[in-house]
């Protein structure tokens, strides 16, 4: 990354405890490690798809802490910038996993690293020759401060010359609706990039989905990508839009499938593909997402995109050999 990366992410990366497949939270005795958290899932995939990309970002000088960026440097992402924290921890995330039924997710982070992050820790060369800036809803949603480290990233990425996407991921544990649409509501305003559940956008802007993009279009952004209950999404720009139905697949685990699409959808645009193409590549993603357990097991390398695709469009041999 000698002039810098392709894509800057900044959030919340915790410790995922993963209990056994199909065994309620509250009866699980087995648990696997891994590592969860939007933006540095969002990273993840990206540098499995080939894309120079850097996480900002809090953690605790403890092992979670130290799991965290080992997991994030096997995957070639660069967290040079990250700040270990002397004073608190990082933090924890407990889920089961069923395909058929309600995911019980439970989250430890109250004082945690990740909400001590102030826009003093955030540093001009930390941005410097990136193309893209991905943020979440999540993090300003941390704490006040958290919030400032967010506004201030996106004021640099601009002076930078680098664009900003962002994704609610509204987690509604974090704050009420209000809460919601103040903070997160504020930033997804000034993206170039918007990918939102219809729910995200009626909730941020308190008008239906429709209407929300044509408000952000008139704004800042230059597309908008609508995610659909049924699975399904649509981009929508100032010269069209574009629909993409889902991938019939068997899902193993669907948390994180929204990550896996942003991704997906991000890596398409760096390399300059039309909105088409980048719905059909995010839903490749995302549909190999769910069929793996944890966040990030399942986030292909771009030449396990492009066999699937290729299989989708062709009907080829799914054994590769």
């Amino acid at each position: 990354m000698a002039n810098g990366p392709d894509v800057v992410t900044c959030g919340e990366a915790m410790l995922l405890l993963l209990a056994e497949p199909g065994v309620p939270l509250d009866r699980a005795v087995h648990f696997r490690r891994s590592v969860a958290g939007a933006e540095s899932n969002v990273a993840v995939g990206l540098a499995r798809l080939g894309h120079g990309v850097r996480w900002l970002g809090r953690v605790g000088a403890d092992p979670a802490g130290e799991a965290v960026l080992r997991e994030l440097r096997a995957d070639c992402v660069d967290v040079g910038h990250a700040i270990v924290d002397d004073h608190a921890p990082t933090g924890l995330l407990m889920r089961d996993s069923h395909p058929h039924r309600a995911i019980d997710v439970q989250y430890y982070r109250m004082g945690s690293a990740a909400s001590r992050l102030t826009p003093e820790q955030i540093r001009p060369e930390s941005v410097e020759g990136a193309r893209l800036l991905h943020l979440s809803g999540i993090t300003p949603m941390l704490s006040p401060t958290a919030a400032a480290a967010s506004r201030r990233l996106v004021e640099l990425a601009r002076a930078a010359g680098a664009q900003v996407s962002f994704d609610p991921n509204v987690r509604h544990k974090l704050g009420g609706a209000a809460q919601w649409a103040q903070t997160a509501g504020t930033l997804m305003r000034e993206a170039d990039i918007v990918l939102a559940g219809e729910d995200e956008l009626e909730l941020l802007t308190a008008q239906p989905a429709d209407e929300a993009a044509e408000e952000l279009l008139r704004g800042a952004a230059q597309e908008v990508v609508i995610k659909h209950p049924d699975h399904s999404a649509t981009v929508r720009t100032a010269d069209g839009s574009w629909h993409q139905t889902p991938h019939a697949v068997p899902v193993v685990d669907p948390i994180g499938a929204g990550d896996a699409f942003a991704a997906g959808y991000l890596s398409a645009r760096l390399r300059s593909l039309r909105e088409h193409r980048a719905l059909a590549e995010a839903a490749c993603v995302a549909a190999l997402a769910v069929q793996a357990a944890t966040d990030t097991d399942g986030l292909p390398t771009a030449a396990a995109r492009d066999r699937a695709l290729a299989q989708v469009a062709d009907g080829g041999d799914r054994v590769h050999r």
